[in-house]
């Protein structure tokens, strides 16, 4: 027992190490350079990450139905720009608010200011997208500093440098843990919050079943259950990659919301804003994340190989249908 903790301490501390070199090394670098090691490094990723290679091909398969060279160019993709997004995050402290717009294009700001009200307070969502780093760091450094939610680091050595890199454009990175009572609170002050609405939550968690590529996934509550609570406008968000190590950040028209609606059918719109996104250009996303981890026990469509059923998933099912949520 000693051994494997003093193992992990170790491990721990050359994580620290490396982080903290490549913040300090990574921004001396050219532009240029960066995104060419984004490039090589994503290359490399993909070659050598055989169990997340496998889940990224299960997925594009069964969201998209392609398989072979396509597939595979696709999941390629999905490393190199997951990787650049790791490479560029190193790199923004080179970014300031008189400099940022070198690097990233703005597209559809002034509707999404007016989409939010003279109060400018909304629930901003996006997903793992292109360079969702620097889509949090451009809105920020535009005046729109929000309060976002991020996964506690498994080596919590890195928690203040991954903090330090986030928030300095204006953001206030909190814990998932208690975070919507939180993020309601900024909300009722008239604040904004933002929200990555495409990771699989567990079902025994505050969750919701949607349709994603007509497979079902549980969704996080959080961003349907603040509407439903503050009334704020929900505008989704997601920054693509261009040639050359420059991104676009888009501001999508609000989520048109009816009285009375749903928090599933909530969820479902703000899902279906970014889906034709992916489907236009499916490399940027995050595809080597196990977005379909609940099978459902009847289903026409095959699941990728890593999904199974639970009991806890069928309950939910049951929960939210007797309810009238789906």
């Amino acid at each position: 027992m000693r051994r494997t903790l003093r193992r992990k301490k170790i491990r721990q501390r050359l994580e620290w190490l490396a982080l903290s070199t490549g913040m300090t090394v990574v921004p001396l670098l050219p532009r240029r350079l960066c995104y060419g090691l984004g490039q090589m490094l994503g290359a490399l990723g993909y070659f050598a990450d055989v169990k997340g290679r496998a889940v990224a091909l299960a997925n594009i398969e069964a969201a998209l139905g392609c398989s072979g060279k396509e597939s595979r160019r696709t999941a390629q993709g999905s490393y190199r720009t997951f990787a650049c997004t790791l490479i560029d995050l190193l790199w923004s402290s080179r970014l300031t608010p008189e400099n940022f717009r070198r690097y990233i294009d703005i597209e559809g700001l002034e509707r999404a200011e007016a989409e939010a009200g003279e109060r400018r307070s909304a629930i901003v969502i996006s997903i793992h997208y292109g360079n969702f780093e620097w889509l949090s760091l451009a809105m920020g450094f535009l005046g729109y500093a929000a309060d976002i939610v991020a996964e506690r680091q498994k080596n919590p050595l890195l928690e203040p440098l991954m903090h330090r890199a986030r928030n300095r454009s204006g953001h206030t990175v909190i814990p998932r843990k208690g975070a919507v009572v939180r993020l309601y609170k900024t909300l009722r002050r008239g604040g904004r919050v933002a929200i990555l609405i495409d990771l699989n939550v567990r079902p025994t968690q505050p969750a919701l079943i949607i349709q994603c590529f007509g497979l079902e996934t549980c969704v996080t509550i959080a961003h349907a259950w603040l509407h439903e609570r503050s009334g704020a406008a929900v505008i989704p968000a997601h920054c693509e990659p261009l040639p050359g190590g420059r991104y676009r950040v888009v501001c999508h028209p609000k989520i048109e919301i009816p009285p009375g609606a749903t928090a599933t059918e909530i969820a479902q719109a703000s899902w279906d804003s970014f889906e034709p996104v992916i489907r236009n250009n499916p490399a940027p996303w995050l595809w080597m994340y196990k977005h379909f981890r609940f099978q459902p026990k009847t289903s026409p469509r095959k699941y990728p190989f890593y999904a199974n059923t639970s009991p806890h998933f069928e309950k939910l099912k049951r929960r939210l249908s007797a309810s009238g949520a789906i």
